[in-house]
């Protein structure tokens, strides 16, 4: 079944970029559907064309993008396929994208620099969506970018059970990469039975990307069990500093949990060769066999982005999924 329908009113409909169609066929199997078969293909010059080989005229429909590498490729795509449900007279389309692509860029640092998520929003309005659904966004101002709803999903009670159930007899303390996560350290610790935190004070060199310095940790981690949580790991090299320093101020093990493993070179290689004991995180994007290591631990978010598409389709309510948490 490619829809599910409410009372003979309005269908609902999953449309998948070329991206991780893995994770869309997951969502669909949750909803009770299949996803709507494309035809997508890349010209000589590298343009790309994709269109619904169904009628979507009158639906609810879901547009399932993971922007991985090659991410410019895949944005593109993603506003073709809107662009074009928008011209085949659906009638509501929303955008679900678990990793927001550009997320880092939310605001000018220095004079004449770009603010790149907003045009990322810009972009979807333009092609045609009317919402979008994402999962742990790298700040949630960026929910006021996008002219319309913006469904933010969280993470934190699927990462968080899992730290419960494996975790439950060490002395954890919750510890932010740096002050912005502060916040979401105190969201886990309460998530979690109202632990300590910690967090690391570092710097950032804003004239070259990934590249930090941590120089020391505020708060009480000697003799324990350190949970360091960040919303993505990209590259590698500020959660490994971070764990180094910790393990430094006498930290006995160091667990790390984050929403999205991006893990591009030498992120794999930074992990695995770590003193960490575990990282977690879960599959909003691919995890490619050449990225996967032993202490790698990935949790479906499937299930969330299914509860939260057939909510919006029902016009229920999203938030109600995380008690009220923003």
């Amino acid at each position: 079944m490619s829809t599910l329908q409410v009372a003979g009113r309005k269908s609902l409909m999953l449309l998948s970029g070329r991206a991780y169609p893995e994770l869309a066929d997951e969502i669909a199997s949750h909803i009770g559907v299949t996803v709507t078969a494309t035809t997508a293909r890349d010209f000589a010059n590298g343009e790309t064309f994709i269109k619904s080989d169904e009628s979507v005229r009158g639906s609810d429909a879901f547009v399932i993008q993971s922007f991985t590498t090659p991410i410019n490729q895949w944005m593109m795509e993603s506003l073709i396929l809107v662009d074009s449900l928008k011209r085949a007279s659906a009638k509501r389309i929303t955008v679900v994208a678990p990793f927001y692509p550009y997320a880092r860029q939310d605001k000018k640092h220095r004079g004449r620099e770009p603010i790149s998520a907003r045009l990322i929003a810009d972009l979807f309005k333009t092609a045609g969506a009317d919402r979008l659904m994402a999962v742990d966004l790298h700040t949630a101002q960026i929910q006021g970018f996008f002219d319309g709803p913006v469904d933010h999903l969280f993470a934190l009670p699927l990462l968080a059970a899992h730290v419960k159930q494996k975790y439950a007899d060490e002395d954890l303390v919750v510890v932010s990469p740096d002050t912005g996560r502060v916040r979401t350290a105190e969201q886990w610790a309460d998530e979690l039975g109202g632990l300590d935190i910690a967090f690391v004070h570092k710097s950032r060199n804003i004239d070259a990307a990934n590249q930090v310095v941590a120089n020391r940790v505020v708060g009480d981690v000697a003799g324990r069990c350190c949970l360091l949580i960040d919303d993505m790991i990209d590259t590698g090299g500020s959660i490994t500093k971070a764990a180094d320093l910790l393990f430094h101020e006498g930290a006995t093990k160091v667990v790390i949990a984050a929403t999205h493993g991006i893990f591009s070179p030498p992120a794999t290689d930074a992990l695995k060769n770590s003193r960490v004991s575990e990282v977690i995180v879960t599959n909003t994007l691919p995890i490619s066999p050449e990225k996967d290591f032993d202490k790698l631990t990935v949790l479906s978010i499937a299930p969330l982005l299914a509860q939260a598409i057939k909510a919006v389709f029902e016009d229920g309510s999203v938030t109600s999924l995380f008690q009220g948490r923003s």
